[in-house]
């Protein structure tokens, strides 16, 4: 079997988790934050899970 290539662009994205699950940051936390509360900028910037129907599609892109 030859190596799978990892997309690159996914991989800028997404992390895997130590039991394999697959994280990824928020949107929207970029420019125009004066006029978003600060309760709604802090909750942005922590990274979540992907949707578990997501997951199986992110993993192709990032075997590795």
């Amino acid at each position: 079997m030859p190596k799978l290539k990892t997309h690159s662009g996914a991989s800028k994205r997404f992390k895997k988790t130590a039991k394999g699950k697959v994280k990824r940051g928020h949107s929207h936390l970029r420019h125009i934050l004066t006029s978003k509360d600060k309760k709604r900028k802090r909750k942005l910037g922590t990274a979540v899970l992907v949707d578990p129907a997501d997951q199986p599609k992110i993993k192709r892109m990032i075997p590795y």
